[in-house]
């Protein structure tokens, strides 16, 4: 079956890896009602699409994500409550539900402007890599209204709340070097390299056992509003229900080559995958 096409984002396929480009260029890629619901029916369906090992999020042109279309999102829904409500729920639809609970590894790939609530699809991405010459910023106290879509919420989770309470309160932006530094992103790199950087990740990923990699995923996530009790019995299930439903794991493969076979170090990768399984 061919790829569905979209007004405002591409699907651009590289092995197993699925690259999703925001495509508003002329509005660095702001996100409109129209784009809102374009991302949630790509993402519902490359959810189960065989083909997609790892999904890489870009945005064409010169940003990846300005925040939302403000004139689009708000002024051209205002009169009209039911467009309103559906532009709503596709905002929270993509980023909040089918995006981080997505179940194949998921990857931002950040170049140019991060604004606003384009925090909140970076921070819903399972890895970030950025452009060393990125620019983030959370503008909204600028124009007086707080982080709103849960940024709030997403960059304490995501970095020290010394840091979040300072880019939120002075509207200061900051570089790909220094989104590193404070925990917004994986790591940067020059601009040149930024896709080849996140096609290396990529298909490292992509030779990892994958239901090891969507439960470990799941767990992380998970275990972060846990006590310690909580994830101990979390944990202790997730990895059953893993046992149960992974052939390859239920028949310890990786523990026979590395203590019977002595064929591989677990410390430098992953063990070999056999093929009758």
């Amino acid at each position: 079956m061919a790829d569905k096409t979209y007004e405002n984002i591409l699907i651009e396929r590289e092995g197993g890896i699925t690259f999703l480009w925001l495509n508003r260029p002329d509005k660095r890629n702001a996100m409109s009602p129209g784009l809102h619901a374009d991302m949630d029916d790509a993402l519902t369906w490359l959810a189960t699409d065989k083909q997609t090992k790892v999904l890489v999020l870009g945005g064409k042109g010169e940003a990846w994500c300005a925040g939302q279309d403000l004139r689009l999102y708000f002024r051209g829904t205002q009169d009209n409550p039911e467009a309103r409500h559906k532009a709503n729920s596709d905002s929270h639809s993509w980023r909040w539900e089918r995006l981080t609970s997505f179940p194949k590894p998921t990857i931002a790939m950040v170049h140019g402007f991060a604004f606003g609530g384009a925090f909140t699809q970076l921070c819903a991405c399972d890895f970030a890599i950025a452009a060393e010459d990125a620019t983030f910023g959370l503008s909204e106290v600028n124009w007086g209204i707080i982080p709103g879509g849960l940024v709030s919420w997403n960059l304490t989770d995501m970095m020290m709340p010394r840091h979040a309470m300072y880019y939120a309160v002075t509207g200061d932006t900051f570089d790909g070097k220094r989104a590193v530094e404070i925990g917004l992103v994986n790591f940067a790199v020059p601009k040149a390299k930024l896709r080849e950087e996140a096609t290396k990740l990529a298909e490292k990923l992509i030779k990892l056992n994958p239901n090891v990699v969507r439960y470990t995923k799941e767990a992380i996530r998970a275990v972060r509003n846990m006590d310690d009790k909580q994830a101990r019995d979390y944990l202790k299930s997730k990895q059953d229900s893993l046992v149960r439903n992974d052939k390859e794991i239920r028949e310890q493969h990786g523990m026979k080559q590395f203590l019977d076979e002595k064929s591989y170090r677990p410390g430098l990768g992953p063990f070999r995958k056999v093929e009758s399984v």
